[in-house]
C-alpha cells in the first residue's frame, strides 16, 4: 500500500467556517437522510464557507470522509442544497468572464506571457523563498493528490476522435498503467521530499478559499453534463499553461536545492503537457466543436473561468508573500504566521 493510498482512508472532516459548510458537516455527522439543510444561500460565492461547503459534498464523489457512510452521495436534500451552492458559485463566475466564441483567441491568449513577470511561478523561480514554495506545494495538494480524477468524468459525455484524444491524455496523466508514475504519486514523493505530509487532503485546513474554488470549478462541471464543454475548456487550459510555468518551478527549486522528487515532477509535465497541448487543441476541441458547434460558448467559459480563478490564486499568494506573511488559513506546522 502506497502512503497515498494510506493517506486517503484517513481524510478526516474539516472544521467548519460559517453556516453553509457547518450544516453540511452536522449532517454528514450522522446518517442520512439530510434535514434541515437551509432552503436558501445567501452568501460569498468566492468566500471560505461557500466553497467548503461546496468541497465537503463534492468530496463524497471522489474518496469520501473517514468515519461518513458512502450513502451521503446521493442523498436527495443534500444534493438540493449543494445544487443552490452551484448556482451561486456559477452565476459568480459567469458574470465574471466576459463569455464569447471566439475560442481560437482564448486559447492563443493562454500562451502570451506576462511581460512583467508577475506569476507566482516567476516570483518563485526569481526570488522566491523555500518557506514560500512549501506553502505552494501544500495548497496545490488539495488538487494534485487526486490530479486528473475530475477530467475522467468527461470521458463518456465525449464521442469520437475527442473521446479517443482525452483518453490519451489521460493515461499519460494517470501514469501510463503504472502506479509509481501517475501524477498524483508524483506530487505525493514531492510533497515527501519537501518535507510536507502527502495524507489525502492533509492541508484542507490550511487552504483558503481561493484555492477551493480552483479544485470546486473542476468537480462542478465534471457532475454536470451540461458543462462539459466547459470542462473540456478548463483541462486544454490547464495544460496549455502548465509547460511553461512546470519549467520555471523546475529552476527555483533546482537553485533551492530541493530534493530531487521535488523537481521531478515539474519536469514531468514540460515536455508531457507540451504535447498535450496540441491534442486538446485539435484533437479534443476541435472534434468536440465539429460535433456540438453549441459547445463553443461553454468551452469558452471553462478557460475563461478556469484563468480568473488562477489569477485570484496568484494575486492572494503573492500579495501575501510579497508582504512577508503566510498565504494559508493556518501556518504550516512549525512555522509561524
Amino acid at each position: 500500500m502506497t502512503t497515498v493510498d494510506r493517506a486517503v482512508e484517513s481524510a478526516v472532516l474539516p472544521a467548519p467556517r460559517g453556516p453553509l459548510s457547518e450544516a453540511v458537516l452536522d449532517a454528514l455527522r450522522g446518517a442520512p437522510p439530510a434535514v434541515a439543510l437551509p432552503s436558501s444561500v445567501a452568501a460569498d460565492p468566492y468566500g471560505d464557507d461557500l466553497q467548503l461547503a461546496l468541497h465537503l459534498c463534492y468530496e463524497l464523489h471522489y474518496q469520501g470522509w473517514a468515519g461518513v457512510t458512502d450513502e451521503w452521495e446521493w442523498d436527495p436534500e443534500l444534493i438540493r442544497f449543494r445544487g443552490l451552492l452551484e448556482t451561486v458559485f456559477l452565476d459568480a463566475l459567469r458574470a465574471d468572464v466576459p463569455g464569447g466564441a471566439d475560442i481560437t483567441g482564448v486559447l492563443d491568449e493562454l500562451l502570451v506571457e506576462p511581460v512583467d513577470g508577475s506569476g507566482v511561478s516567476h516570483f518563485l523561480k526569481d526570488r522566491g523563498e523555500w518557506w514560500q514554495v512549501r506553502e505552494y506545494f501544500a495548497l496545490r495538494s488539495i488538487y494534485h493528490l487526486k490530479e486528473a480524477d475530475p477530467h475522467s468524468w468527461v470521458i463518456p459525455r465525449l464521442r469520437g476522435r475527442a473521446k479517443a484524444a482525452l483518453v490519451a491524455v489521460e493515461f499519460d496523466e494517470f501514469g501510463g498503467g503504472r502506479a509509481d508514475r501517475m501524477h498524483s504519486r508524483l506530487f505525493g514523493d514531492l510533497l515527501v521530499g519537501a518535507g510536507l505530509t502527502d495524507d489525502y487532503l492533509g492541508y484542507l485546513e490550511n487552504a483558503p478559499a481561493v484555492m477551493l474554488a480552483t479544485v470546486n470549478l473542476m468537480s462542478l462541471c465534471g457532475l454536470h453534463r451540461s458543462l462539459r464543454g466547459a470542462l473540456v475548456g478548463h483541462f486544454a487550459a490547464a495544460e496549455i499553461t502548465t509547460a511553461p510555468s512546470a519549467a520555471r518551478m523546475a529552476k527555483a527549486l533546482e537553485r533551492m536545492g530541493a530534493h530531487p522528487d521535488c523537481v521531478e515532477f515539474f519536469t514531468e509535465h514540460i515536455e508531457a503537457d507540451a504535447v498535450h497541448e496540441q491534442i486538446m487543441r485539435r484533437d479534443v476541441i476541435g472534434d468536440l466543436l465539429d460535433r456540438e458547434p453549441e459547445l463553443t460558448g461553454s468551452v469558452v467559459f471553462g478557460v475563461q473561468a478556469t484563468e480568473l480563478l488562477e489569477a485570484r490564486l496568484g494575486e492572494h499568494l503573492l500579495g501575501a508573500w510579497q508582504e512577508g506573511q503566510t498565504a494559508l488559513r493556518l501556518p504550516l506546522p512549525g512555522e509561524s504566521a
